[in-house]
Protein backbone atom coordinates (compact mmCIF):
# COMPACT_ATOMS: atom_id res chain seq x y z
CA UNK A 1 0.00 0.00 0.00
CA UNK A 2 1.60 3.51 -0.99
CA UNK A 3 2.00 6.47 1.89
CA UNK A 4 1.49 9.61 0.27
CA UNK A 5 3.04 12.41 1.63
CA UNK A 6 3.37 16.46 0.93
CA UNK A 7 1.31 17.01 -1.95
CA UNK A 8 3.18 16.68 -5.16
CA UNK A 9 6.40 14.41 -3.29
CA UNK A 10 5.09 11.18 -4.18
CA UNK A 11 4.49 7.93 -2.47
CA UNK A 12 6.41 4.84 -0.85
CA UNK A 13 5.18 1.27 -0.84
CA UNK A 14 6.31 -2.10 -1.08
CA UNK A 15 4.95 -4.05 -3.79
CA UNK A 16 5.21 -7.57 -1.88
CA UNK A 17 2.08 -9.54 -0.69
CA UNK A 18 3.83 -9.56 2.81
CA UNK A 19 1.48 -9.60 5.95
CA UNK A 20 3.85 -7.16 7.86
CA UNK A 21 5.37 -5.20 5.31
CA UNK A 22 7.04 -2.85 7.57
CA UNK A 23 9.05 -5.95 8.68
CA UNK A 24 9.39 -7.86 5.81
CA UNK A 25 13.12 -7.48 3.68
CA UNK A 26 11.66 -6.79 0.52
CA UNK A 27 12.63 -3.28 -0.52
CA UNK A 28 10.69 -0.32 -0.47
CA UNK A 29 9.82 1.68 -3.92
CA UNK A 30 8.93 5.42 -4.62
CA UNK A 31 6.41 6.73 -7.28
CA UNK A 32 6.63 10.33 -7.93
CA UNK A 33 6.46 13.32 -11.16
CA UNK A 34 9.46 14.30 -12.42
CA UNK A 35 10.18 17.77 -13.34
CA UNK A 36 8.61 17.15 -16.88
CA UNK A 37 5.31 15.95 -15.91
CA UNK A 38 5.86 12.12 -16.38
CA UNK A 39 5.22 9.69 -13.44
CA UNK A 40 8.28 7.73 -12.23
CA UNK A 41 9.00 4.71 -10.33
CA UNK A 42 12.10 3.33 -8.69
CA UNK A 43 12.78 0.79 -6.38
CA UNK A 44 15.51 -0.71 -3.91
CA UNK A 45 15.43 0.99 -1.08
CA UNK A 46 15.95 -0.61 1.31
CA UNK A 47 14.51 1.41 4.43
CA UNK A 48 11.85 3.62 4.48
CA UNK A 49 13.68 5.97 5.38
CA UNK A 50 16.11 6.06 2.45
CA UNK A 51 12.86 5.82 0.29
CA UNK A 52 11.41 9.02 1.85
CA UNK A 53 15.01 11.00 1.66
CA UNK A 54 14.85 10.23 -1.99
CA UNK A 55 11.59 11.31 -2.22
CA UNK A 56 12.20 14.62 -0.68
CA UNK A 57 15.27 15.65 -2.81
CA UNK A 58 13.12 15.11 -6.16
CA UNK A 59 10.30 17.24 -4.36
CA UNK A 60 13.08 19.87 -3.30
CA UNK A 61 14.41 19.80 -6.89
CA UNK A 62 11.14 20.41 -8.23
CA UNK A 63 10.17 23.39 -5.94
CA UNK A 64 13.82 24.77 -6.43
CA UNK A 65 13.56 24.96 -10.53
CA UNK A 66 12.41 27.86 -11.63
CA UNK A 67 9.27 27.83 -13.90
CA UNK A 68 11.16 28.62 -17.46
CA UNK A 69 13.20 26.04 -16.82
CA UNK A 70 10.45 23.30 -16.09
CA UNK A 71 8.53 24.50 -19.37
CA UNK A 72 11.94 23.93 -21.23
CA UNK A 73 12.31 20.53 -19.72
CA UNK A 74 8.76 19.45 -20.16
CA UNK A 75 9.53 21.29 -24.39
CA UNK A 76 12.33 19.04 -24.62
CA UNK A 77 10.35 16.13 -23.88
CA UNK A 78 7.69 16.49 -26.21
CA UNK A 79 9.98 16.78 -28.46
CA UNK A 80 10.17 14.00 -31.75
CA UNK A 81 13.77 13.12 -32.23
CA UNK A 82 14.15 13.61 -35.60
CA UNK A 83 13.16 17.54 -34.71
CA UNK A 84 16.04 17.68 -31.95
CA UNK A 85 18.61 15.66 -33.85
CA UNK A 86 18.48 18.11 -36.11
CA UNK A 87 19.05 20.93 -34.13
CA UNK A 88 21.22 19.30 -32.07
CA UNK A 89 23.10 18.84 -35.07
CA UNK A 90 22.98 22.73 -36.30
CA UNK A 91 24.31 23.48 -32.76
CA UNK A 92 27.75 21.79 -32.99
CA UNK A 93 29.25 23.96 -34.20
CA UNK A 94 33.22 22.75 -33.82
CA UNK A 95 32.00 20.05 -36.61
CA UNK A 96 34.03 20.41 -39.48
CA UNK A 97 31.36 20.47 -42.56
CA UNK A 98 33.00 16.78 -42.99
CA UNK A 99 31.45 15.47 -39.57
CA UNK A 100 28.28 17.21 -40.31
CA UNK A 101 28.09 15.63 -43.47
CA UNK A 102 28.86 11.92 -41.72
CA UNK A 103 26.63 12.62 -38.88
CA UNK A 104 23.37 14.16 -41.41
CA UNK A 105 24.26 10.41 -43.21
CA UNK A 106 23.92 7.99 -40.33
CA UNK A 107 21.02 9.83 -38.86
CA UNK A 108 19.52 9.35 -42.29
CA UNK A 109 20.47 5.86 -42.97
CA UNK A 110 20.28 4.15 -40.19
CA UNK A 111 18.67 6.16 -37.16
CA UNK A 112 15.80 8.62 -37.91
CA UNK A 113 13.79 5.71 -40.06
CA UNK A 114 13.75 3.78 -36.90
CA UNK A 115 13.32 6.67 -34.63
CA UNK A 116 11.89 10.19 -35.83
CA UNK A 117 8.78 10.13 -34.73
CA UNK A 118 9.33 8.84 -31.02
CA UNK A 119 9.39 11.34 -28.55
CA UNK A 120 12.11 12.39 -26.55
CA UNK A 121 10.83 11.51 -22.85
CA UNK A 122 9.64 7.89 -23.81
CA UNK A 123 13.75 7.08 -24.52
CA UNK A 124 14.92 4.34 -22.14
CA UNK A 125 17.14 1.58 -22.03
CA UNK A 126 15.03 -0.74 -23.62
CA UNK A 127 14.46 1.32 -26.36
CA UNK A 128 18.07 1.80 -26.75
CA UNK A 129 18.26 -2.01 -26.56
CA UNK A 130 15.44 -2.56 -29.29
CA UNK A 131 17.40 -0.19 -31.72
CA UNK A 132 20.61 -1.87 -31.02
CA UNK A 133 18.67 -5.25 -32.42
CA UNK A 134 16.73 -3.49 -35.23
CA UNK A 135 20.52 -2.39 -36.68
CA UNK A 136 21.39 -6.50 -36.36
CA UNK A 137 17.96 -7.81 -37.59
CA UNK A 138 18.57 -5.54 -40.92
CA UNK A 139 22.64 -6.99 -41.28
CA UNK A 140 24.01 -2.88 -40.37
CA UNK A 141 27.82 -3.75 -40.74
CA UNK A 142 29.43 -3.71 -37.42
CA UNK A 143 31.53 0.18 -38.34
CA UNK A 144 27.99 1.18 -39.00
CA UNK A 145 25.99 -0.11 -35.94
CA UNK A 146 28.85 1.50 -34.02
CA UNK A 147 28.63 4.88 -35.88
CA UNK A 148 24.87 4.86 -35.27
CA UNK A 149 24.85 3.97 -31.36
CA UNK A 150 27.83 6.84 -31.11
CA UNK A 151 25.72 9.35 -32.98
CA UNK A 152 22.36 8.46 -31.03
CA UNK A 153 24.44 8.70 -27.82
CA UNK A 154 25.64 12.02 -28.33
CA UNK A 155 22.11 13.15 -29.03
CA UNK A 156 20.31 11.24 -26.22
CA UNK A 157 23.11 12.80 -23.38
CA UNK A 158 22.38 16.46 -24.71
CA UNK A 159 18.82 15.96 -23.96
CA UNK A 160 19.33 14.47 -20.91
CA UNK A 161 21.57 16.82 -19.45
CA UNK A 162 18.88 19.51 -20.66
CA UNK A 163 16.66 18.11 -19.14
CA UNK A 164 14.38 16.43 -21.69
CA UNK A 165 15.37 12.63 -20.45
CA UNK A 166 14.90 12.09 -16.37
CA UNK A 167 16.72 8.50 -16.48
CA UNK A 168 19.57 7.19 -18.10
CA UNK A 169 18.44 5.92 -21.46
CA UNK A 170 21.92 3.88 -21.56
CA UNK A 171 21.96 2.16 -17.91
CA UNK A 172 22.97 -1.20 -18.80
CA UNK A 173 23.13 -1.23 -22.55
CA UNK A 174 25.73 -3.35 -24.31
CA UNK A 175 26.97 -1.40 -27.07
CA UNK A 176 27.83 -2.49 -30.30
CA UNK A 177 31.25 -3.81 -31.17
CA UNK A 178 33.05 -2.99 -33.99
CA UNK A 179 36.34 -4.85 -34.39
CA UNK A 180 38.81 -2.93 -36.93
CA UNK A 181 39.34 -5.27 -39.90
CA UNK A 182 43.01 -6.04 -40.59
CA UNK A 183 44.95 -3.13 -41.48
CA UNK A 184 47.11 -3.00 -44.45
CA UNK A 185 50.54 -1.83 -43.39
CA UNK A 186 53.33 -0.81 -46.12
CA UNK A 187 56.97 -1.30 -46.06
CA UNK A 188 59.62 0.86 -46.33
CA UNK A 189 60.60 -0.06 -49.85
CA UNK A 190 56.74 0.48 -50.79
CA UNK A 191 56.96 3.44 -49.57
CA UNK A 192 60.37 4.16 -51.05
CA UNK A 193 58.93 2.79 -54.37
CA UNK A 194 55.93 5.27 -54.22
CA UNK A 195 58.04 8.54 -53.37
CA UNK A 196 60.69 7.46 -56.59
CA UNK A 197 57.77 7.81 -59.03
CA UNK A 198 55.51 10.54 -56.68
CA UNK A 199 55.14 14.63 -58.00
CA UNK A 200 57.09 16.76 -55.50
CA UNK A 201 53.63 17.47 -53.90
CA UNK A 202 52.82 13.71 -53.48
CA UNK A 203 55.97 13.06 -52.18
CA UNK A 204 55.87 16.05 -48.95
CA UNK A 205 51.87 14.24 -48.56
CA UNK A 206 53.48 10.69 -47.91
CA UNK A 207 56.74 11.98 -45.73
CA UNK A 208 53.89 14.12 -43.31
CA UNK A 209 51.20 11.05 -43.23
CA UNK A 210 54.36 8.39 -42.66
CA UNK A 211 56.84 10.31 -40.94
CA UNK A 212 53.98 12.49 -38.81
CA UNK A 213 51.36 10.20 -38.84
CA UNK A 214 49.22 13.03 -40.50
CA UNK A 215 45.45 12.80 -41.72
CA UNK A 216 45.28 13.74 -45.45
CA UNK A 217 43.65 16.90 -44.60
CA UNK A 218 46.33 18.07 -42.46
CA UNK A 219 48.62 17.17 -44.77
CA UNK A 220 47.17 19.49 -47.14
CA UNK A 221 47.65 22.33 -45.13
CA UNK A 222 51.50 21.84 -44.67
CA UNK A 223 53.41 24.85 -43.41
CA UNK A 224 57.21 25.67 -42.53
CA UNK A 225 55.36 27.57 -39.63
CA UNK A 226 54.52 24.79 -37.75
CA UNK A 227 58.00 23.73 -37.24
CA UNK A 228 57.65 24.85 -34.06
CA UNK A 229 61.27 23.00 -32.92
CA UNK A 230 63.76 21.23 -34.96
CA UNK A 231 61.94 18.06 -34.53
CA UNK A 232 58.28 19.10 -33.74
CA UNK A 233 55.65 19.57 -35.85
CA UNK A 234 52.58 21.52 -34.50
CA UNK A 235 49.09 20.42 -36.56
CA UNK A 236 46.58 23.45 -35.98
CA UNK A 237 43.93 22.87 -38.93
CA UNK A 238 42.77 20.49 -41.46
CA UNK A 239 42.18 21.50 -45.51
CA UNK A 240 38.51 19.85 -46.15
CA UNK A 241 39.17 17.65 -48.87
CA UNK A 242 35.54 17.82 -50.65
CA UNK A 243 35.30 21.64 -49.85
CA UNK A 244 39.13 23.04 -50.53
CA UNK A 245 38.22 24.93 -47.08
CA UNK A 246 40.56 25.61 -43.51
CA UNK A 247 38.95 23.76 -40.84
CA UNK A 248 39.62 23.00 -37.22
CA UNK A 249 41.38 19.95 -36.57
CA UNK A 250 39.05 16.67 -36.23
CA UNK A 251 37.36 16.17 -32.39
CA UNK A 252 38.70 19.58 -31.78
CA UNK A 253 37.39 23.43 -31.49
CA UNK A 254 39.06 26.39 -33.65
CA UNK A 255 41.96 27.24 -32.60
CA UNK A 256 43.26 23.91 -30.80
CA UNK A 257 46.23 22.38 -31.90
CA UNK A 258 48.18 18.88 -31.56
CA UNK A 259 51.64 18.11 -32.00
CA UNK A 260 53.63 15.66 -33.34
CA UNK A 261 57.31 14.65 -33.56
CA UNK A 262 59.27 15.47 -36.64
CA UNK A 263 61.63 12.78 -38.07
CA UNK A 264 64.90 14.95 -39.66
CA UNK A 265 63.95 13.33 -43.06
CA UNK A 266 60.20 15.11 -42.95
CA UNK A 267 61.85 18.31 -41.85
CA UNK A 268 64.14 18.34 -44.95
CA UNK A 269 61.02 17.85 -47.23
CA UNK A 270 59.22 20.76 -46.05
CA UNK A 271 62.07 22.57 -46.40
CA UNK A 272 62.84 21.56 -49.74
CA UNK A 273 59.70 21.75 -51.07
CA UNK A 274 59.19 25.15 -49.67
CA UNK A 275 62.83 26.53 -51.33
CA UNK A 276 61.32 24.94 -54.45
CA UNK A 277 57.90 26.29 -54.88
CA UNK A 278 57.87 28.51 -52.40
CA UNK A 279 54.58 29.19 -49.87
CA UNK A 280 51.70 31.58 -50.54
CA UNK A 281 50.61 34.85 -48.61
CA UNK A 282 49.93 32.46 -45.35
CA UNK A 283 52.95 29.83 -45.87
CA UNK A 284 51.06 27.01 -47.09
CA UNK A 285 52.68 25.18 -49.42
CA UNK A 286 50.28 22.57 -51.30
CA UNK A 287 48.58 24.11 -54.24
CA UNK A 288 47.08 23.50 -57.46
CA UNK A 289 46.92 25.70 -60.60
CA UNK A 290 42.78 25.90 -59.97
CA UNK A 291 43.01 26.05 -55.97
CA UNK A 292 44.90 27.62 -53.17
CA UNK A 293 44.52 23.93 -51.38
CA UNK A 294 44.57 20.03 -52.10
CA UNK A 295 41.57 18.18 -51.72
CA UNK A 296 40.63 14.70 -51.83
CA UNK A 297 40.62 14.29 -55.19
CA UNK A 298 44.13 15.58 -55.90
CA UNK A 299 45.28 13.34 -53.94
CA UNK A 300 43.27 10.11 -55.21
CA UNK A 301 44.28 10.60 -58.82
CA UNK A 302 48.10 11.59 -58.06
CA UNK A 303 48.21 8.55 -55.77
CA UNK A 304 46.47 5.86 -57.96
CA UNK A 305 49.24 7.35 -60.87
CA UNK A 306 52.00 6.37 -58.29
CA UNK A 307 50.77 3.66 -57.21
CA UNK A 308 50.19 2.28 -60.99
CA UNK A 309 53.57 3.18 -62.15
CA UNK A 310 55.62 1.61 -58.70
CA UNK A 311 53.54 -1.54 -59.39
CA UNK A 312 52.36 -1.42 -55.65
CA UNK A 313 49.01 -3.16 -55.18
CA UNK A 314 45.78 -1.68 -54.45
CA UNK A 315 45.25 -2.82 -51.25
CA UNK A 316 47.41 0.28 -50.23
CA UNK A 317 45.60 3.27 -49.95
CA UNK A 318 46.75 6.56 -48.43
CA UNK A 319 45.43 5.69 -45.11
CA UNK A 320 47.64 3.17 -45.02
CA UNK A 321 51.02 5.52 -44.29
CA UNK A 322 49.40 6.18 -40.77
CA UNK A 323 49.43 2.84 -40.07
CA UNK A 324 53.19 2.80 -41.29
CA UNK A 325 53.68 5.62 -38.67
CA UNK A 326 51.79 4.09 -35.42
CA UNK A 327 53.78 0.45 -36.64
CA UNK A 328 56.94 2.62 -36.73
CA UNK A 329 56.52 3.97 -33.16
CA UNK A 330 55.08 1.05 -31.21
CA UNK A 331 57.67 -1.28 -32.77
CA UNK A 332 60.61 0.85 -31.21
CA UNK A 333 59.01 0.91 -27.93
CA UNK A 334 56.81 3.98 -27.92
CA UNK A 335 53.66 3.90 -25.45
CA UNK A 336 50.37 3.65 -27.47
CA UNK A 337 49.12 6.33 -25.30
CA UNK A 338 51.29 8.39 -27.01
CA UNK A 339 51.19 7.42 -30.41
CA UNK A 340 47.28 8.00 -29.99
CA UNK A 341 47.39 11.33 -28.38
CA UNK A 342 50.34 12.39 -31.90
CA UNK A 343 47.60 10.42 -34.15
CA UNK A 344 44.97 12.94 -32.72
CA UNK A 345 42.67 9.77 -31.61
CA UNK A 346 40.06 11.02 -29.58
CA UNK A 347 39.58 7.69 -27.81
CA UNK A 348 42.64 5.79 -26.60
CA UNK A 349 39.98 2.18 -26.97
CA UNK A 350 40.52 2.51 -30.60
CA UNK A 351 43.91 3.19 -30.89
CA UNK A 352 43.97 -0.58 -28.61
CA UNK A 353 41.49 -2.40 -30.96
CA UNK A 354 43.46 -1.36 -34.31
CA UNK A 355 47.23 -1.20 -33.26
CA UNK A 356 47.34 -3.37 -30.09
CA UNK A 357 48.96 -6.05 -31.48
CA UNK A 358 51.64 -4.51 -33.16
CA UNK A 359 53.40 -4.02 -29.33
CA UNK A 360 56.39 -6.26 -29.48
CA UNK A 361 56.02 -8.73 -26.79
CA UNK A 362 54.86 -6.44 -23.98
CA UNK A 363 53.71 -8.98 -21.68
CA UNK A 364 56.98 -11.12 -22.38
CA UNK A 365 58.82 -8.17 -21.91
CA UNK A 366 57.06 -7.05 -19.02
CA UNK A 367 58.16 -10.33 -17.20
CA UNK A 368 62.25 -10.07 -18.25
CA UNK A 369 61.67 -6.57 -16.62
CA UNK A 370 60.58 -7.93 -13.71
CA UNK A 371 62.72 -10.66 -13.31
CA UNK A 372 65.55 -8.08 -13.60
CA UNK A 373 63.89 -6.28 -10.43
CA UNK A 374 63.49 -9.56 -8.47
Amino acid sequence: MATQRVRGMGSFFKSCACARQNRCAHPYAIRYRDAAGRQREETGYATQQAALDRLTKVYEEKRTTPRTQADLKREIGKQRFGNYASTWLTRQRHYVPGSIRSGTQVLNGQILPVLESRRMNTFTATVVDDFIMSMEERSVGPAAQQNAFDTLKKILLDARRRGGITEDPFEGVVPPEYIPRKITIPTLDEIHALKAVSSDGLRLVIDLMSGCGLRNGEAYAANPERMVADDIYRITEQIEGKTRERAPLKHRKLGEFRETPMPWTVRESLLRYEKEYGTDANGYLLRTQRSPYWAHTTLEYQWGAARKRAGIAKRLTTYSLRHFFASNCLARGIPITDVAEWMGHRNINMTFKIYRHLIPASIGRAAKLLNEGL
